[in-house]
C-alpha cells in the first residue's frame, strides 16, 4: 500500500493511503473524541465529535470534516484542536449530554472538553443514536436485526417494521457495544449539572459503582 505524507497539528507524519485521519492521529498519540467509532466496525460519522479541520491546498483554506470517515489519499494539513473545532465539540457535547445525561461516555466527554453546565433542556434517553449496535449486528454478527427508523427527533433504533426480528439470535453483540448499557453515571444530582468525577480518581469510589476501576468501564479511550 502506498505511503502518503501529511501534517497533523504541526507534526510531519505518514500513513498508508486510505487511512482515515482518526486512525492516523491515533498512531501519533493524538486523541480525538468520538462516540460512534469502534475499531472493527465501518465508520459512520454520526456524532461529529471527531471533527477536525483539513486543507488540501497547503493551508490556504480549511474545511471541517469528520476524521473517522475522511481518508488520506494525498498530502494534507490537519488541525485537531483549533478555536473553531473546540466550539463545535462543545456544542455537540452539550447536546449529547442534554439528551442522555446518565450515559457515562456523554458525561466523560463533556467533562474532558471542559463543560460545567448544560444550557439545554435535560432529557433521559439511553440511546444516543451512535449506530454501534446496528453495525455490530450487521457487520460482525450477520444478523441485520436492527436498523434506524424515523427522522429528526423521531429517529430511533428498532427492529425492521418494529417487530421482533427472526434474524436475531440473542447473541448480545448489540449490548456489548452500547454506550447506554455501560454502568450509568451516578454522580449527577442537579438537572444541567455535569459530573466529571471519574476524571478525579480521589472522587471515584463515591460516585462510580465500579469503584477505583470506574474509568476502565468506558468502552474506549477518548
Amino acid at each position: 500500500m502506498p505511503i502518503v505524507d501529511f501534517t497533523i497539528d504541526g507534526i510531519r507524519a505518514s500513513a498508508e493511503k486510505g487511512t482515515t485521519i482518526l486512525e492516523a492521529a491515533k498512531l501519533y498519540g493524538i486523541n480525538i473524541p468520538t462516540v460512534c467509532y469502534l475499531e472493527g466496525l465501518s465508520p459512520y460519522g454520526a456524532c461529529r465529535l471527531c471533527s477536525v479541520e483539513a486543507s488540501t491546498d497547503g493551508g490556504e483554506e480549511f474545511e471541517v470534516v469528520a476524521s473517522c470517515t475522511y481518508e488520506i489519499h494525498r498530502e494534507i494539513l490537519v488541525k485537531t484542536d483549533t478555536p473553531r473545532i473546540r466550539r463545535i465539540r462543545r456544542m455537540l457535547a452539550e447536546l449529547l449530554v442534554a439528551s442522555a445525561p446518565n450515559v457515562k461516555i456523554a458525561q466523560d466527554i463533556a467533562a474532558r472538553i471542559g463543560i460545567s453546565r448544560v444550557r439545554f433542556k435535560m432529557e433521559d434517553n439511553r440511546c444516543i443514536l451512535c449506530g454501534l449496535c446496528v453495525r455490530m449486528c450487521e457487520e460482525q454478527m450477520g444478523g441485520r436485526a436492527l436498523a434506524f427508523a424515523g427522522r429528526g427527533t423521531n429517529r430511533k433504533v428498532s427492529p425492521p417494521f418494529s417487530k421482533k426480528s427472526e434474524t436475531c439470535f440473542a447473541c448480545g453483540g448489540c449490548d456489548s457495544v452500547c454506550p447506554g448499557k455501560i454502568i450509568p453515571c451516578q454522580g449527577v444530582k442537579t438537572p444541567g449539572e455535569l459530573c466529571g468525577r471519574c476524571l478525579r480518581p480521589e472522587d471515584m469510589p463515591f460516585c462510580c459503582p465500579m469503584g477505583t476501576f470506574g474509568c476502565f468501564c468506558e468502552r474506549s479511550p477518548l
